[in-house]
């Protein structure tokens, strides 16, 4: 795919969608490390449930350290491994109260050391609440940059790697958040909604889905 494409695909989705963001709610940083920690393997919908009930009551390091590990769950056992983020949540507001002045680090090597944190998570928080220029690549930008032919790679490094280098300067900030909700509702795994598609002419899948 040149240059040009690529260049043509982002104009496109931002004009469709000229402030992505995450579906996760929150309202601060920590807010969004609470929540992106818990969505791993699960969904946002599901994530948003929980910390609903979850924030009015925590929503700073301290006081989730407050409930306890026991009483954290109690708030997230309806999400996936519930269990184990608990422990690397509380882990982590320990960290951040300890070494960070309760703050969320604006650096990807300080992120990465708290427990639950990693690649992917730390993009995130980069991206969304620190406004730098970051790829948290997921299933679903893989899948994307694969198959309209916009950064493939063999492995998740790979399309992350290109797609920082290939995603033109301008739409850089915003391209991981156009490309999720695409893979997310559009170019869905098992059937593409090629007809319904911003992109499909400008896409270079070879077996287009007809709606």
């Amino acid at each position: 795919m040149n240059d040009a494409k690529r260049e043509a695909i982002f104009a496109r989705l931002k004009e469709a969608n000229p402030a992505p963001t995450t579906e996760l709610n929150f309202s601060s940083p920590f807010e969004l490390l609470v929540a992106v920690t818990l969505s791993a393997q699960a969904t946002d919908v599901g994530v948003n449930k929980a910390t609903a009930k979850l924030f009015p009551v925590a929503n700073t390091p301290e006081a989730i350290l407050e409930l306890g590990e026991e009483g954290l769950k109690e708030y997230i056992k309806t999400i996936g491994l519930y269990n184990s983020k608990a422990t690397n949540i509380i882990k982590a507001c320990r960290m951040l109260v300890d070494k960070h002045d309760s703050q969320v680090p604006q650096t990807r090597k300080e992120l990465e050391a708290l427990p639950g944190v990693g690649r992917k998570t730390a993009n995130v928080i980069l991206n969304t609440a620190f406004d730098q220029p970051t790829m948290a690549v997921d299933t679903h930008i893989y899948r994307v940059a694969n198959r309209t032919g916009i950064a493939p790679g063999k492995n998740v490094r790979e399309v992350e790697d290109k797609l920082m280098k290939r995603v033109p300067k301008a739409y850089l900030k915003d391209a991981h958040h156009w490309l999720i909700l695409h893979g997310r509702y559009t170019c869905l795994a098992r059937k593409p909604r090629c007809g319904s598609c911003v992109i499909e002419d400008l896409c270079e899948y070879k077996e287009k889905a007809v709606d």
